[in-house]
């Protein structure tokens, strides 16, 4: 019968007989692991920044286009269109500019009915503004949220113009007038609306 020393040396003996608890294959394979999933992570920060990034895009592209149609219908302002021009220039504002935009417009349509004037318009230049004065804010983020009242609007992004545009006055030499706008474009339940209107010097 074993004494009490040999039986601890058969226990010795027997576990390092047994080898490692964990042999190189199986620390190979959960290094191999954290890496892959390292790797899904990263890939996946990666595919949501570029969706987020074209998502962007995309919606800059609208305002400025919205920018632009509502600019291109004032800025081609004619005897023969003007109350017509007039109703789709209000259908495309919103908030103040909308409630106050009988008293905004009243200058251009009285100029046009004065003087009979023809005028052909057309975009010069079109661009998105960007101000990053918050240095809390990453550099080309989504700006913050609309001024206008949440029920309202999700964000408002302001957009700068360039336009001219030919007025042909009956008797008279022709005109060319300079347009420098700077509009903020708000969503509103899906629909992009001018809700800003400023006249650059």
């Amino acid at each position: 019968m074993p004494t009490g020393d040999t039986a601890a040396e058969d226990a010795v003996d027997d576990a390092a007989a047994a080898g490692p608890a964990i042999s190189g294959y199986g620390i190979a394979a959960a290094v191999l692991a954290v890496v892959a999933v390292i790797a899904a992570v990263l890939a996946t920060m990666i595919w949501s920044g570029h969706r987020d990034h074209d998502h962007e895009l995309d919606h800059r592209t609208r305002v400025m286009q919205a920018a632009v149609d509502w600019t291109n219908v004032l800025i081609n302002l004619n005897t023969d269109n003007v109350d017509a021009s007039l109703q789709t220039l209000q259908e495309g504002t919103v908030g103040q500019l909308n409630s106050d935009f009988d008293s905004a417009v009243r200058p251009y349509r009285e100029v046009v009915q004065t003087l009979q004037a023809r005028t052909t318009g057309r975009i010069e230049s079109v661009a998105f503004e960007s101000i990053h004065n918050d240095l809390d804010r990453e550099p080309g983020s989504p700006p913050p949220a609309s001024p206008l009242p949440p029920e309202m609007s999700a964000r408002t992004d302001h957009v700068l113009v360039i336009a001219s545009s030919v007025s042909e006055n009956v008797g008279g030499q022709p005109q060319t007038v300079r347009w420098n706008l700077r509009l903020g474009v708000s969503e509103v339940d899906g629909q992009l609306l001018i809700s800003q209107l400023e006249s650059l010097r």
